[in-house]
């Protein structure tokens, strides 16, 4: 307090004597100014505050990076459900924090972080985040809340997966459980050690998983076993030295539990799987890239080839369509459609500003959706990614037959880690969080496939 004092009457010292009594008038005037505009406030209160109430008026929204190809059917507010978009934190990591899945195509279920309610152990984004999900099952089109749940999960990565029959799969810890619409959960499958990444063909018969487990452990009563008939080498994976990861990649048959292929691998592995094999992406001369499916019964067939400088993504849109996603030299991006027959269906660009794709396939087969996140400039070695470049994120909506894009639309908050993007059982509806709201579009019915299969994808 006496060094502040002290400071003041440094300064004040510096002023010339005319100055301070200037000062001196002022500060004496002070209470009769303030006095005066009290009274002028009384007697104008009306409208002054009605001024202020108008200056104070909620901002228009910000006008959309991306515009939409089509307004939506109907919107459901997501707030009075209880979801804030995420804080800053998160930008970046690639967490999963929302799931937003059909039952049917009258029924949603919209799954999202629950802060505050589990105070985090461990660091973000890796084992041990104990955190709280709340799930809402939802009736189309009013919003009705028709069942409510909260369950703990133990990290940040994807943790739900839809099935055909209106039930889903739920990644917890060291276990696979299954729910319905009911919102209760059963455990499916039990590991020896917590379960990392799940994945399922295009008809849902064949699950792989990824899980952590010690090499030394052994299966107790009610684990997922590892038969020795059932060991294998993943191509592309070195075979188990002496010192063997911890990764165990296994494919099981989902409803029997049977486990067909055991490998232990260096790290979680994407294993696109159809009801007959898996793609594994080859290299071969120069840019080129060889799209091979080995088959579970044994033998391969070439699928196609590609042009890429990185090594492409493969995904099965459906039983017999594969999708390929190509690096050209200039940063931008190719998306191949090819059969499993070998042939190119089509083919579509996209930008070099639109990074991080992530696909959601419809049910059927028949529709299919790329969400990126659309960013001010080319990322690359000397042009390093901050989140203040990330313009908007982008969805958009193709036919799987032909490639024609159907809808274009931005989501909002940007969720890098996907899951805010849906695709109804008979690609008729696109459900995606957007505004402030679940945004639900109506489209025409989906090009049927080139290649005689049905609904389900079965011929």
């Amino acid at each position: 307090m006496q060094l502040h004092r002290r400071k003041y009457l440094l300064m004040r010292s510096a002023f010339p004597a005319g100055a301070r009594r200037a000062e001196f008038r002022l500060r004496a005037a002070l209470p009769m100014v303030a006095a005066a505009l009290l009274i002028q406030a009384a007697g104008h209160s009306e409208g002054l505050f009605s001024r202020h109430k108008k200056e104070a008026a909620v901002p228009p929204a910000p006008k959309p990076a991306v515009a939409a190809s089509q307004p939506p059917a109907f919107s459901i507010p997501v707030e009075p459900l209880g979801f804030f978009g995420p804080g800053a934190i998160y930008q970046g990591q690639r967490d999963s924090l929302v799931s937003l899945d059909f039952f049917d195509e009258d029924h949603l279920l919209f799954t999202f972080h629950a802060p505050g309610l589990i105070r985090r152990q461990g660091n973000p984004g890796i084992e041990g985040d104990v955190h709280q999900v709340r799930a809402i099952a939802i009736l189309l089109p009013d919003g009705t809340i028709t069942a409510e749940a909260l369950w703990t999960l133990h990290d940040r990565g994807r943790y739900l997966w839809m099935l055909r029959d209106g039930s889903f799969l739920l990644r917890s810890e060291n276990d696979l459980q299954t729910g319905g619409a009911s919102l209760e959960l059963k455990q499916a499958f039990h590991f020896q050690g917590p379960l990392l990444w799940v994945e399922m063909d295009p008809l849902q018969h064949w699950i792989v998983t990824n899980s952590r487990e010690p090499a030394e452990s052994k299966p107790g009563p009610g684990d997922v076993p590892s038969p020795t008939t059932a060991s294998a080498t993943i191509s592309g994976e070195s075979p188990a030295g002496p010192a063997k990861s911890d990764i165990v990649l296994r494919i099981l048959h989902r409803e029997s539990g049977r486990v067909m292929l055991v490998s232990h691998v260096r790290g979680t592995l994407h294993l696109p799987i159809n009801a007959d094999g898996y793609l594994e992406a080859l290299r071969g001369k120069g840019r080129e890239w060889i799209v091979n499916l080995r088959r579970f019964t044994g033998g391969e067939r070439i699928v196609g080839k590609v042009d890429s400088v990185c090594s492409p993504s493969l995904e099965f849109v459906s039983q017999s369509e594969v999708l390929a996603t190509t690096c050209n030299p200039d940063g931008s991006r190719w998306m191949f459609a090819l059969s499993t027959e070998g042939k190119v269906l089509w083919s579509a660009a996209a930008l070099s500003t639109q990074i991080w794709p992530r696909m959601v396939m419809a049910p059927n087969g028949l529709r299919l959706a790329r969400e990126t996140l659309l960013v001010s400039h080319n990322v690359d070695a000397t042009s390093p990614l901050s989140f203040d470049d990330v313009k908007a994120q982008v969805v958009e909506v193709y036919d799987a037959a032909d490639g024609r894009r159907i809808l274009m639309v931005q989501a909002s908050p940007v969720l890098d880690g996907g899951g805010n993007v849906a695709i109804s059982p008979s690609g008729k509806r696109v459900a995606v969080l957007n505004a402030g709201a679940i945004q639900v579009f109506e489209l025409p019915e989906p090009v049927p496939s080139p290649h005689g299969y049905g609904e389900h994808g079965v011929q």
